[in-house]
């Protein structure tokens, strides 16, 4: 029974075994491609195949600098793993020669002892002063070899082992660069340039350690250095594949100067590779074929063409045979290519997200406070009141009715109309330890036998009861103001994070007829970039030519006003940085509408400082404010608090804040502040420049006058000044502007000044209707001379009338339209 059961287990293994395109095999495929790739990207595995190679390389017949700087090298990046790579240098150099390993042995052991004698002495970091030891060692023992073999040295000995130890030397610095992108953990971001040519020169230098390595009567050298080639122009282009071409091929010709045509063969099919990569890894291998029949013919005639086409077609199925994985990883750090691109646009994106989800916690965060300062208890303030009143009554009867012997009669037999008595006494004692009612006094008197000594105790406690009633008041206000500015900034950063995660869409029929439009009329634009096509919202970018004359707002911006059904200005222009270079323009949106503003204003008595102050700022979603404040007062001191309170009212609205959250965040300020009386008025205008929408904000302020033709209408809102109460009521007056709108706003100063007339808003009204002119300036000037006038010239208090007029925005340059086709036949018949 047993058996069976085993078998019939067993059974379905053998069979997906059978099958030879089945989940197991790919799976298994898979785990070994990732096995390959992570062993070639091994630091040991790196270190014993580099370090052997680079044993036994020799340039110039007897140079080999490439051992010394190895070892230093990763002794440097990996200390533990020196022993790896002293046993892999001198396995390499035994290939060669017992003497290249016994140099090889007496530089890297010099190297140690003189590195040793540097740590005790040397403070700075080791990789500053590492080169230098590196050039010591190589030139004692090269000119200690010299002088053992030879018995003498010449001034060509000399020459040549200072050449090879400042090789040694830039190895050094290349190495440092190069070597640890094998090391895991320790470069994970993208390669710079220079950082890219040092690798390419530690391949070469590794190819180099392959000469003398023949299969089949075919070079490895050769093989090697063209499948490099191959694999950086089909992941770097063109420029990287002529780059490492040109590298590999000039270390490579230094090992063996007969191979010097080598260095153009390499180069030019790098150079072809890297224009043929939209052919895949065909195109790229065309271009090495291409380039070494061309090459391979003028280098060394048709008796060897044979021989190097050869070792062009194994570096082109070593290409094939490479896994597509390698080519991912490689273009993920060569900077231009798409994968290098995708890469960084996942960091950005990566990046923003993490961003944005700490702007949602913190906004989340401040909600969660919001609701917290909000959260009343269930009870109503009417109910609130009736339990703080029967606290009040039960701190009195423990003074009074606690110790009396009628008490069960009063408080147990007649609640209610015990509770009414004392709860009518109450009010009757606000102001005198007496009662009034001559019907609650008889009352009182028939039903308690201590009746004095009650009314004096209610009267008593009385006094703390209304104190506390006010102290919880103004801290259920205070709780419900913070809960608003939390609620506030709580909109603000949701906001926020949500404009973070907004990616830039792509809005490829738009570019495309932006650059059609603008190469019919023979503009050259080198780049276009569109981040935003919402109404109102426009934002596009563009490269133009340095020889700049005005075509961004006299035609580009008109062709993209046609384009996109909007009015599209020139937000920005930046300058070439280098002569005849490329110009950065920002186009956006126009606003629908525009204030021109004009203001006058003078101080009490003619002084140089007043007490009114204004401001007109605009915001960043398309509003423009005007606000005038009136510190209390004259003098330096209403100017100081006047100030401070149009800075607070910048800052605060600029920030995104709701204006009614913002105000009475500033009254918040203003009265939490000082416990002097300082108040200040406010009188803040939004307009929204889209559909000039204004809201009127009035805190302790004048009314203002809308002027529309032959019309004036006064718009009025009643508050206290700022700073007064801690929880001020901000009324919101909405109001439609048109376009040619004359906006008043005005101080105190000027609207109450007129002593002599009696009825100021009909006065105002007959005034502003009555002036000719509707530039802004003009009507401030002639309101505040009209108030000066009537007051036979004297200033009685601080004057300030601002005047704002608001009015179509009209392009300076007229709609280029996008489409000639259809409208040729009415522009001839309108000529």
């Amino acid at each position: 029974m047993q058996n069976v059961h085993v078998h019939s287990v067993n059974r379905p293994v053998e069979a997906s075994k059978t099958q030879g395109s089945g989940l197991g095999s790919k799976w298994a495929n898979k785990k070994l491609k990732a096995t390959i790739i992570s062993s070639l990207f091994n630091w040991e595995m790196a270190c014993l195949f580099i370090g052997f190679l680079l044993g036994r390389a020799v340039i110039l017949a007897d140079m080999s600098p490439f051992g010394l700087a190895f070892f230093a090298t990763a002794l440097f990046v990996k200390p533990k793993r020196k022993l790896l790579a002293l046993l892999s240098l001198v396995a390499g150099g035994l290939t060669q020669s017992i003497l290249q390993a016994s140099y090889l042995v007496v530089s890297i052991g010099l190297f140690v002892v003189l590195r040793a004698i540097a740590i005790r002495f040397i403070k700075q970091e080791e990789g500053k002063w590492l080169p230098y030891l590196v050039f010591g060692g190589g030139l004692i023992t090269r000119l200690g070899f010299d002088f053992i073999q030879q018995g003498t040295l010449t001034l060509s000995d000399d020459m040549m082992s200072a050449v090879e130890a400042g090789l040694g030397f830039l190895l050094t610095l290349i190495f440092l660069q190069s070597l640890p992108l094998f090391t895991p953990g320790i470069r994970k971001r993208t390669l710079r340039n220079e950082e890219i040519v040092c690798l390419i020169i530690l391949l070469a230098s590794v190819l180099t350690g392959s000469m003398g390595w023949e299969v089949k009567t075919l070079s490895v050298e050769h093989i090697l250095s063209r499948y490099f080639v191959l694999v950086f122009a089909y992941a770097g282009g063109a420029a990287i594949g002529s780059t490492v071409g040109v590298v590999i091929g000039l270390i490579v010709s230094l090992a063996n100067v007969t191979s010097l045509y080598e260095m153009s063969l390499l180069a030019f099919s790098g150079l072809l590779g890297g224009l043929l990569k939209e052919g895949r890894k065909i195109g790229v291998s065309l271009g090495l074929i291409i380039g070494t029949l061309l090459i391979g013919l003028y280098g060394n005639g048709y008796q060897h063409l044979l021989g190097t086409t050869a070792e062009s077609l194994g570096a082109i199925v070593l290409f094939f045979l490479t896994p597509h994985k390698i080519f991912k990883k490689l273009e993920a750090y060569v900077p231009g290519t798409k994968q290098y691109n995708q890469e960084q646009q996942q960091y950005l994106k990566k990046l923003r997200d993490v961003t944005a989800s700490r702007v949602e916690q913190f906004s989340s965060l401040f909600q969660a406070l919001s609701t917290s300062f909000s959260s009343d208890p269930v009870q109503t303030e009417e109910d609130d009141l009736i339990h703080e009143q029967d606290v009040f009554l039960s701190r009195v009867t423990e003074r009074t009715c606690q110790t009396c012997f009628k008490k069960d009669y009063c408080w147990a037999k007649h609640f209610d109309e015990t509770y009414g008595l004392m709860t009518e006494i109450m009010s009757e004692t606000n102001d005198r330890p007496s009662i009034t009612s001559t019907r609650l006094n008889r009352d009182f008197r028939r039903h308690c036998i201590k009746p004095d000594q009650v009314v004096n105790t209610i009267y008593e406690e009385q006094q703390h009861f209304y104190e506390e009633l006010k102290l919880k008041k103004k801290v259920r206000e205070s709780r419900r103001l913070v809960a608003d500015q939390l609620l506030g900034v709580s909109e603000v950063m949701g906001n926020f994070a949500k404009e973070i995660q907004r990616e830039r869409e792509t809005h490829h029929y738009h570019e495309e007829q932006i650059l059609s439009r603008l190469q019919e009329i023979g503009l050259d634009i080198d780049n276009l970039e569109i981040y935003n096509l919402e109404e109102g919202a426009v934002d596009i970018d563009m490269s133009i030519p340095g020889d700049y004359h005005g075509e961004c707002e006299k035609i580009i911006a008109p062709i993209l006003s046609d384009i996109l059904n909007e009015n599209i200005v020139v937000k920005n222009y930046i300058e070439p940085v280098i002569p005849n270079g490329y110009g950065q323009v920002t186009f956006g949106s126009a606003k629908a509408y525009v204030i021109e503003s004009g203001v006058a204003h003078t101080a009490k008595n003619g002084d140089w400082i007043s007490g009114d102050n204004y401001s007109m700022f605009e915001l960043g979603a398309g509003k423009y404010a005007i606000a005038i404040s009136d510190g209390m007062g004259n003098g330096e001191r209403a100017h100081r608090e006047s100030m401070e309170t149009l800075k607070l009212l910048s800052k605060v609205l600029k920030s995104g804040i709701d204006e009614t959250i913002a105000i009475k965040s500033i009254n918040s300020i203003l009265s939490l502040r000082t416990t002097d009386e300082i108040f200040s008025t406010l009188d803040l205008a939004l307009v929204d420049l889209k559909d000039a929408n204004c809201k009127f904000l009035k805190i302790g302020s004048n009314p203002s006058f809308v002027k529309r033709g032959d019309q004036v209408m006064m718009i009025e809102a009643g508050n206290l000044p700022m700073g007064i109460i801690q929880d001020v009521d901000v009324d919101v007056v909405g109001y439609q502007l048109k376009a040619g709108d004359l906006l008043i706003m005005m101080s105190d100063g000027i609207f109450e000044s007129p002593k002599s007339v009696e009825n100021q808003e009909v006065w105002l009204k007959r005034k502003i209707r009555e002036m000719k002119t509707s530039h802004p300036q003009d009507i401030a000037d002639l309101i505040l001379e009209e108030v000066i006038r009537t007051s036979n010239g004297e200033i009685r208090d601080d004057m300030t009338v601002v005047v704002s007029k608001i009015e179509h925005h009209i392009p300076k340059w007229a709609a280029i339209p996008a489409a000639y086709s259809g409208k040729k036949q009415n522009i001839r018949k309108a000529q």
